[in-house]
């Protein structure tokens, strides 16, 4: 390491000091290492992918402005993830910040990915945590990487709520559609992007330009789609070149925070050919996939919390991935800051401050979820038709504890069970309300999973 690289990153550190408080410095920017700075390339050796992804969502508008004061217009961010310190191996991370570049421009079409905004590098199918709630996004996700344009998913339309992975698994597909063809030109754009760059065709008279441009893709990813409601100019256009890649056998790939049927002010063609492919929504984590994704990325950043800690966090943070994320990345600066062990207490605070700790409206989901475990029996086994000693009786406890501990109605209870009748649920209840008479082991495992789901 260069002397002039070490005064170069002191100076950035003197604007991060000067724009963020004593104890934000310290937690994410003073143990920074600077590594190299070669080819417009400035490399910054960081302690875990979390650190590298907390700066990135957090401040990397501050970080990229002080790199290009120090290190000039053009500069490109790296960081190296230190994975063991005692050998020094670690992994490059790119900064999807991507510091050198200004608002990209539409380039004229090319045939290479050279000119192409890049894809989110985090969002791979290796880091998309599967689960009961995107199992049928994500298997057609893979199958259209494998093929694009040239399966039935087309267009593959993603929908649900905030949060949930839409732009993760559309990312994801993009990135292996790539590893399986590197000359593919795929291309994520937000609907947002894309009607400012159609705005700013129509005022430069450039139509052509940007009708040729999004014509040369091969795969065409626009997220958040409803945002184009009520844009006529622009459904028009995408209108054509969803033709145009459609026919061409193309793949698009779309993301809506609600299904096609629901969706206001695009035009009837559009919404027509929405529905020509398959509609595959991600619903909001269920307990299962809720504690995978937390136990997934503890493992990535290199952090440890105890089980009890890890079911409080999956038991009371129920909506959004995104919120899970966001526990750790607190929990991880609180300890930090406050040079405390992550412990209950703690992640009680922290938790407080993202949701409501109310009492919480159990679901036959989390009870499915948490007997799943319990007995560790996969909770499509409980939902199937397997009739084996162990799985019934799993059935039966996940029925008895559902209708104890959610608000829902015996039908509702057997449709989340597998579709199995009103008559079938009553069954399961009465056998497992009978046996706790007489069998103390029963009504022990009872009694665990009811304060288990209380709690």
């Amino acid at each position: 390491m260069t002397q002039s690289l070490q005064q170069q990153w002191a100076q950035c550190q003197t604007i991060l000091a000067d724009n963020l408080t004593a104890s934000a410095y310290q937690t994410w920017f003073a143990p920074i290492v600077p590594l190299q700075f070669a080819e417009g390339v400035l490399v910054l050796q960081v302690k875990s992918q979390f650190v590298a992804e907390y700066i990135e969502e957090n401040y990397i508008p501050l970080l990229s402005s002080a790199i290009l004061r120090v290190f000039g217009q053009g500069t490109r961010l790296e960081y190296r993830v230190l994975i063991d310190s005692a050998s020094g191996a670690g992994t490059m991370l790119p900064s999807a910040g991507a510091p050198a570049k200004n608002q990209w421009v539409m380039p004229a079409p090319q045939q290479s990915n050279d000119d192409l905004p890049k894809l989110n590098e985090l969002y791979t199918f290796d880091t998309f945590i599967a689960g009961e709630p995107n199992k049928l996004a994500r298997t057609a996700g893979l199958a259209v990487a494998k093929q694009p344009g040239y399966t039935a998913f087309n267009p593959l339309f993603i929908y649900g709520g905030s949060g949930v992975g839409k732009t993760h698994l559309a990312c994801a597909i993009g990135h292996q559609a790539l590893a399986l063809n590197p000359q593919a030109r795929v291309l994520y754009v937000s609907a947002n992007t894309f009607k400012l760059q159609f705005q700013d065709a129509r005022k430069e008279n450039r139509i052509p330009d940007f009708l040729n441009f999004y014509q040369s893709v091969d795969v065409l990813i626009v997220d958040d789609i409803q945002y184009f409601a009520g844009l006529k100019g622009t459904q028009d256009t995408f209108f054509h070149i969803f033709n145009y890649l459609q026919q061409s056998r193309k793949q698009l790939i779309l993301t809506s925070d609600r299904p096609p049927v629901e969706l206001k002010d695009i035009e009837e063609r559009l919404l027509t050919r929405f529905k020509w492919g398959l509609a595959a929504e991600i619903t909001r984590p269920d307990y299962t996939l809720r504690r995978n994704i937390l136990v997934s990325k503890m493992r990535r950043d290199g952090i440890t919390l105890s089980d009890e800690i890890v079911d409080f966090i999956a038991m009371n943070v129920r909506d959004s991935v995104r919120d899970l994320e966001g526990i750790l990345a607190s929990l991880l600066a609180h300890s930090t800051l406050t040079d405390k062990e992550i412990d209950l207490a703690l992640a009680e605070q922290v938790v407080s401050h993202i949701v409501a700790l109310q009492p919480q409206t159990v679901t036959v989901d989390d009870v499915i979820g948490a007997v799943s475990k319990h007995y560790n029996i996969p909770e499509r086994a409980i939902m199937a038709q397997n009739r084996s000693k162990d799985i019934t009786l799993a059935r039966h406890v996940a029925a008895y504890l559902s209708k104890q501990l959610t608000t829902s109605s015996l039908t509702e209870i057997g449709y989340r069970m597998g579709r199995r009748t009103h008559a079938t649920i009553l069954h399961s209840i009465a056998y497992v309300r009978d046996t706790m008479e007489f069998d103390p082991v029963l009504r022990q495992q009872v009694a665990q999973l009811q304060s288990a789901l209380q709690h």
